[in-house]
């Protein structure tokens, strides 16, 4: 079972940009990725995902156009490159893989503990 750690989180205005990673300490090739959030008081929702290989990504349409998902095999890790940030981007930032495809979201596991990311307007 692979074991995920996020980073890269950390106090933004709005405007900037971030950029979180997750680390995992097994294949992270034979698994789609995916990045979720969850604000305070809120259920957790999806933000991102992206095919093993990496040719293939899917965005909520809340962050389309300034958030941008991709993977480096070679080292098992995903990036989750955040630009124009806004204070409603506010949450706690974690990833998750999946054995399936990345449309299943209920096959998402092995979640991590998250990252913390403040967007201050």
């Amino acid at each position: 079972q692979v074991q995920l750690v996020e980073s890269g989180g950390g106090l933004v205005q709005a405007g900037g940009s971030l950029r979180l990673s997750c680390v995992a300490s097994g294949r992270l090739s034979s698994y789609g990725t995916g990045w979720f959030r969850q604000a305070p008081g809120k259920e957790r929702e999806f933000v991102a995902a992206i095919t093993r290989s990496g040719a293939t990504t899917s965005y909520a349409d809340s962050v389309k156009g300034r958030f941008t998902i991709s993977r480096d095999n070679a080292k098992n890790t995903v990036y989750l490159q955040m630009n124009s940030l806004r204070p409603e981007d506010t949450a706690v930032y974690y990833c998750a893989v999946n054995p399936y495809t990345i449309t299943f979201m209920g096959a998402f596991g092995s979640w991590g503990q998250g990252t913390q990311v403040t967007v201050s307007s």
